[in-house]
């Protein structure tokens, strides 16, 4: 009995020794960390860092986050961030937002609110921490462009990610849902000025794999973002009261970010969805009555004038229908 206790108690101390060891590792990991983005020019600043959870977990919390990286121009503060591990699985851990922070980009500045945003991230357990599995979501997710009062609200956002090959260059799965989707006032009265439209879409569900010429992994937070070179695009949709729009298609991605590659749309009530685009100015005002009147003919072909299965092709920075180029080509180019 006596030497059961002793081996007990000499487990205890061990354990004890290791939490204490790697606490103090991981602490003086993040504040390295900090320190080398800000000799690279960053704004890397918390006002606090504790790193708890003895006996079994490493949970890292930080007071007064500030970040913002100079390349990119873009920037997030929060009162505070969580990373959460087992003490014994460091390479899987969860990453818990506040209710409020802010992401700033070269363009404007945006208050997120959300309850219960938080993330579940497994990473290679090697120094570079290459991604393998993410899957994030948030519950009455809210955006809003700083000096406006409208913001764009997700009931519910699910976004998932997951390494499935590793070659020359790594691919990923890349999933999202967005349940009831709201546009917010200003650009629902922008997009339907003559309101017909619900204030809120249906679900927008998107299912892809991507090639990437490089890994997710700390290079593509502290150097360059990873760059899409080939998509396969299972399938994108969304509903707005009785519009429908699916994307389906597979293209390739030089390095200047111009796809090359061939897709299919489907429409239903197309009429009011180029409106839309039209609205939104995604379609020039010159293209929307040659478009309108060709797409007409070819939805009278097809014996439903009400919905559409057009081939694009995207070509020389152009999308393609047929023999005509419609519009120019998305720019596809992470910052």
């Amino acid at each position: 009995m006596r030497r059961i206790f002793t081996i007990v108690v000499l487990a205890a101390l061990a354990w004890g020794g290791y939490w204490f060891f790697g606490s103090d590792a991981a602490e003086t990991a993040f504040e390295n960390w900090f320190e080398e983005r800000r000799a690279e020019g960053w704004v890397a600043e918390y006002d606090e860092l504790q790193v708890r959870g003895f006996p079994s977990r490493f949970d890292a919390g930080f007071e007064g986050l500030r970040l913002a990286d100079p390349d990119t121009g873009l920037a997030w503060t929060a009162p505070f961030f969580q990373i959460l591990a087992l003490s014994y699985r460091p390479n899987h851990v969860i990453a818990v937002w506040p209710d409020s922070h802010r992401v700033a980009t070269p363009l404007a500045k945006y208050d997120v609110t959300s309850e219960d945003m938080r993330a579940s991230l497994k990473v290679e357990p090697q120094t570079d921490l290459a991604l393998e599995r993410l899957s994030l979501t948030a519950n009455a997710l809210s955006v809003l462009e700083v000096g406006t009062d409208s913001p764009v609200r997700v009931e519910a956002l699910s976004l998932a990610m997951e390494q499935t090959e590793i070659e020359d260059a790594p691919r990923y799965r890349l999933g999202l849902s967005a349940q009831d989707l709201s546009p917010g006032a200003d650009w629902q009265a922008r997009l339907d000025p003559r309101d017909r439209l619900p204030d809120r879409l249906g679900d927008v569900r998107v299912d892809m794999t991507v090639l990437f010429d490089k890994p997710w992994d700390l290079d593509a937070i502290e150097e360059a973002r990873p760059q899409p070179r080939e998509i396969d695009l299972r399938l994108a949709e969304a509903t707005w009261g009785s519009l429908r729009l699916a994307i389906a298609g597979e293209v390739e991605v030089d390095e200047s970010g111009l796809p090359t590659g061939d897709i299919m749309v489907k429409a239903r009530n197309w009429r009011e969805i180029l409106e839309v685009a039209r609205n939104s100015g995604a379609l020039p005002d010159g293209l929307f009555e040659p478009l309108s009147e060709g797409l007409g003919m070819l939805a009278q072909l097809s014996g439903n004038p009400e919905t559409l299965d057009i081939p694009l092709a995207l070509r020389n920075g152009r999308v393609w229908l047929g023999p005509a180029p419609i519009a120019k080509a998305p720019v596809l180019r992470l910052r």
